[in-house]
């Protein structure tokens, strides 16, 4: 398969940068050491060095809300942006997929299969489809590049099992398990396996992150450890700085290589560095259920994703916590966030009436391939 055509400023670079280290439609593996990582974070500090910064108060940010087609209680959770610039809404109890285009129209279409709390997540694979991640669904569901929806079966299933996803750099989905025994994952050509955990607990882990050594990091919710999966496929866990009910909920790779952990009831931020080293900082607002998965913005700035906060809050490349102002809150509002081709940031409608979406006002969006990376690629 060829490589996809992208806009005409990023195409040479993009084929230069990319190819052979990080997943397009044409590639399905990326190295496993820092060399795919720092090619990415130089895509992102070209974006960041010509950015603004997002002030909400005047006009470095622009806050707004837009109409959705469907919604009903628990809809969704998580987003992934596809091939095409559409942003696809994760089922969760959902009776139909929502969409966004890259125009900004919102449609729906049909699901093979539906069921109550029925996926919590989702990847987009090196070829262009798009996994929705089970967390009770008795079976995977895809939505292919061409838009045809189907689903594949499962080698483990179980109530809650999965919540969230992650592309590994050899092309592999690992589920991140929430209330599963064992680890799940699917290859570049679609078998479906298991392997073998060192920790489980009820809702041990909701989201994750590919660090820029390969590994793929767990983000902890109800678990006492860290856990990751190494590039070779080794199960390890290490010590975490602080840990809560319902601590965190996603994760997102910042700017410099740190694993930012989103806190959905932490009082604190929490995340580990490309070198390993675990540490937490202060946040400026906490509350129960505050944030559900976070979205790195092109100037380099990590949103939070608001659930039941009822304000914003970012964190930016110099490490400065702030909140701001949002148009919209409710319990449970949103359930993860996904950045678009223009630099928008979309928040995903779990019992939100309405969506709501952040413009960062990018001078430099980042390109198509940097967003569909395994290191942006996530829930």
């Amino acid at each position: 398969m060829t490589t996809q055509k992208i806009a005409p400023d990023w195409q040479d670079e993009v084929r230069e940068v990319f190819y052979g280290t990080v997943p397009t439609e044409d590639n399905s593996s990326i190295t496993s050491s820092r060399e795919a990582f720092l090619n990415v974070q130089n895509m992102i500090m070209r974006s960041v060095d010509n950015g603004s910064t997002f002030d909400n108060a005047n006009t470095g940010g622009i806050v707004s809300t837009y109409s959705l087609v469907y919604t009903t209680t628990g809809a969704y959770s998580g987003g992934i942006l596809n091939t095409n610039g559409e942003i696809h809404f994760v089922p969760f109890n959902a009776n139909r997929g929502q969409k966004i285009s890259a125009s900004g129209t919102v449609s729906t279409y049909s699901l093979v299969y539906t069921a109550s709390n029925a996926y919590a997540g989702g990847v987009l694979t090196p070829n262009g489809d798009i996994h929705f991640v089970s967390f009770s669904a008795n079976r995977g569901q895809k939505v292919s590049v061409n838009g045809s929806v189907s689903t594949y079966s499962l080698a483990y299933t179980t109530t809650l099992a999965y919540a969230g996803g992650v592309l590994s750099s050899n092309g592999e989905i690992h589920f991140v398990p929430s209330h599963a025994a064992v680890g799940q994952k699917v290859s570049a050509n679609g078998t479906v396996s298991t392997y073998s955990l060192v920790y489980t607990t009820t809702f041990a882990y909701q989201g994750g992150a590919l660090a820029p050594n390969g590994d793929v990091h767990f983000v902890p919710r109800n678990a006492a450890v860290g856990q990751k999966v190494s590039a070779n496929g080794t199960v390890s866990t290490y010590s975490l700085v602080y840990t809560a009910s319902n601590a965190y909920v996603g994760g997102v790779l910042a700017p410099n290589g740190d694993i930012h952990f989103v806190p959905l009831s932490a009082n604190t931020g929490q995340k580990i560095s490309a070198s390993g080293t675990v540490s937490t900082y202060s946040l400026v607002y906490t509350t129960t259920s505050a944030y559900v998965g976070g979205v790195l913005a092109p100037n380099g700035d990590i949103h939070f994703i608001a659930s039941s906060a009822n304000r914003g809050q970012k964190i930016s490349i110099d490490g400065t916590v702030s909140t701001y102002s949002l148009v919209y809150t409710t319990a449970s509002a949103y359930g993860g966030g996904v950045l678009d081709q223009k630099g928008d940031i979309y928040f995903i409608p779990e019992n939100a009436n309405r969506g709501q979406k952040i413009s960062t006002l990018p001078a430099t969006p980042f390109s198509p391939a940097l967003l569909r990376s395994a290191y942006l690629n996530k829930y």
